[in-house]
């Protein structure tokens, strides 16, 4: 087997560090000794942006705020499916993540951080959030391994009934919540019901030929709109 090369580290605010690893022709990037993401592994992440616009009214003209970066899986697919009005506003805490995406990762990035449609933020996605009051048609969190983190604690105010409150309140009307998790978490689907969304919980496949890790998709829309 091929042996893993360690490419770089990534200091974490308030967390435990990332490290790039390259085999071959594939990327992971990893915590410790978990696997957060890797280049093999798109599909949910795909499915995160192709399902989340089909619910939405006129996805070609959306303005999205997408929370983690990650491989840029979900913003690849969102950008082939906005039209030239969309929006993708990407909010990253990390900032290497970026670096790695126009360095060691450029060829996987495809040119999706220079897109015109694409707005980068280095930090907090719920900095952006508080900030960004009926501003968003969707709301994408793909921030650490789901409600259930692994890389910072302060990424569980995210998923925290006042966290979800404050998506609500920075979507338009119309507007849609959708929550990537490595797996299935019912105290955090009620969690979404009682911030007053209409929840929706999909299943997929953690690659695009459908095999693979099942993770979760939750999908909230604003009660009554």
């Amino acid at each position: 087997m091929t042996p893993r090369e360690l490419i770089d580290v990534a200091e974490v605010p308030g967390g435990e560090p990332l490290r790039l690893f390259r085999r071959g022709g594939d990327f992971m990037i990893v915590l410790d000794r978990n696997e957060l993401m890797s280049s093999r592994m798109s599909g949910s992440e795909e499915a995160l942006a192709e399902m989340t616009l089909a619910r939405l009214k006129a996805p070609a003209s959306a303005r999205l705020l997408i929370g983690g970066y990650g491989m840029g899986f979900t913003l690849r697919k969102a950008l082939a499916l906005l039209g030239p009005a969309g929006t993708a506003v990407v909010a990253e805490l990390v900032p290497k993540i970026i670096d790695w995406a126009r360095g060691p990762m450029e060829s996987l990035a495809a040119g999706c951080l220079d897109d015109p449609r694409t707005e980068v933020v280095i930090g907090d996605v719920g900095a952006a959030i508080a900030t960004g009051r009926g501003a968003y048609d969707a709301i994408l969190l793909d921030v650490d391994n789901g409600p259930d983190g692994l890389t910072r604690l302060a990424n569980d105010k995210l998923y925290s009934f006042d966290g979800l409150r404050a998506a609500k309140a920075a979507l338009k009307p119309g507007g849609v919540l959708a929550v990537w998790s490595a797996g299935p978490d019912d105290r955090f689907r009620r969690r979404m019901g009682e911030a007053g969304f209409a929840v929706e919980e999909v299943a997929v496949r953690a690659r695009q030929n459908g095999k693979g890790p099942r993770h979760v998709i939750w999908f909230g829309r604003a009660a009554g709109l």
